[in-house]
């Protein structure tokens, strides 16, 4: 049993999408929050901060480190994070006398943020992707259909004639829009997050920027000031990620509504009915507005998430915990539906 309906063994298959969910995953977190152990030790060995020799204990403890994960549980519940545990393990792993330069510097904080933004990076590239290819599947049909007639509709009642490539251009100048915001705020969310105890960088001293950067160059991520406490970011990303899925639901409504009169819209993989074996219900288009209003109702979580109390949060990051990955996930599993449901058009509008 789930509690989530993006890792359910059943609803998954609709409204998820596995790859978003690997990234989410403990063994995705684990493995992002060592690699940005591994760069921080490289990063401050390039810079003297550490000795070479200590850098290289703790890359050779890396290379064979198996977190103890009932360890690691048992450690959160009682510090609100795994980082503490986690460190600890890994200094057991590092001889003598190196072990205190593990996570030298750094704070719980920013491994955690810095791992998030390795895990956001592929997804990112692949919502790019999906929308590229439902663009294109959109254009592709306005090629096929574009010069047929519709009826249009305004508020709901039958207005002028309009031709497909109307409705579709409706469809797609959001999503040419939405793609050209991803770009936008990619730059400015993939930063490295280093900012030490209280955000200060104190232990590095007048190394602190050139590790910074260092630690940033060898994970593929920008540069940037601290961001402990500054969440625009992230709720600008979660912005984005409720615009997306309010342009795929109103495509999603008007293939329902299309679907209604069977002569606007021909659709192939169709939903079954248990009681009316007659009916196709266009179940992918439902699903599009179901997610459209998941995220539009978690986008307001993640803007009480922005409120943090001085230097840190403990409780609105974890708002944060419980409510970007769902968000995450549902824009994956809504252009991953969208996509497919763009190659089930198989015929709009009526020939003039």
């Amino acid at each position: 049993m789930t509690i989530s309906p993006f890792d359910h063994p059943l609803l998954s298959s609709l409204l998820g999408d596995e790859e978003a969910a690997r990234a989410f995953s403990v063994a995705s977190e684990i493995t992002a929050m060592i690699a940005v152990e591994r760069a921080l030790a490289e990063a401050e060995a390039a810079e003297g901060v550490i000795e070479p020799a200590a850098a290289q204990a703790i890359q050779a403890a890396l290379d064979s480190f198996a977190p103890d994960m009932g360890k690691l549980r048992t450690a959160l519940a009682r510090d609100g994070v795994v980082v503490p545990e986690l460190v600890r393990q890994i200094r057991l792993g590092v001889a003598e006398p190196f072990r205190e330069q593990v996570h030298f510097g750094a704070t719980s904080q920013d491994i955690i943020d810095t791992a998030l933004m390795l895990r956001l990076k592929p997804i990112l590239d692949r919502f790019d992707r999906l929308l590229a290819d439902l663009i294109e599947r959109l254009a592709a049909l306005n090629i096929r259909f574009g010069g047929r007639t519709l009826t249009g509709v305004t508020r709901m009642q039958p207005a002028i004639p309009i031709r497909v490539s109307d409705r579709l251009a409706a469809w797609r100048q959001p999503l040419e829009r939405d793609r050209e915001r991803l770009k936008e705020r990619s730059e400015r969310l993939l930063a490295v997050q280093l900012g030490g105890a209280a955000g200060t960088l104190d232990k590095l001293g007048g190394k602190a920027a050139a590790v910074r950067a260092g630690l940033a160059t060898r994970l593929g991520l920008a540069d940037a000031p601290q961001w402990h406490s500054q969440r625009d970011g992230i709720a600008e990303f979660a912005g984005w990620l409720s615009l997306t899925t309010g342009s795929l639901g109103k495509i999603g409504q008007d293939i329902a509504l299309m679907a209604l009169s069977g002569s606007d819209i021909a659709l192939s993989g169709g939903g079954g009915s248990s009681a009316m074996p007659h009916k196709q219900n266009p179940v992918a288009a439902e699903a599009l507005v179901a997610l459209a209003r998941f995220n539009a109702t978690q986008l307001a979580g993640m803007h009480q998430a922005l409120v943090h109390e001085y230097e840190r949060s403990g409780a609105a990051w974890m708002l944060e915990w419980l409510i970007l990955p769902q968000m995450v996930t549902a824009t994956a599993g809504a252009l991953r539906l969208a996509v497919e449901l763009a190659g089930q058009i198989e015929g709009m509008g009526t020939n003039a």
